[in-house]
């Protein structure tokens, strides 16, 4: 368990062991999102949207017409 402590101005230094584990570095984005059992996910922003590319392959023999996917419709 790691454990940081807030500055008086809203400042926190992420542990090491938790920047190797998010892989983040200096000037990466994270997030914040609190949960409704009043927990907070931390997430890195750490990613490029080229780097996802390939990681969603098509369903073998599934293709759908633009028409079908309701595209320009209100």
């Amino acid at each position: 368990m790691s454990e940081a402590t807030l500055t008086s101005k809203g400042q926190i230094t992420i542990p090491v062991d938790i920047r190797r584990s998010l892989g983040i570095n200096a000037q990466d984005r994270l997030t914040f999102t609190p949960m409704p059992d009043g927990t907070v996910v931390l997430r890195a922003k750490n990613k490029s949207i080229r780097e996802l590319r390939g990681l969603l392959t098509p369903a073998a023999g599934v293709s759908v017409a633009t028409e079908d996917m309701g595209l320009g419709k209100a």
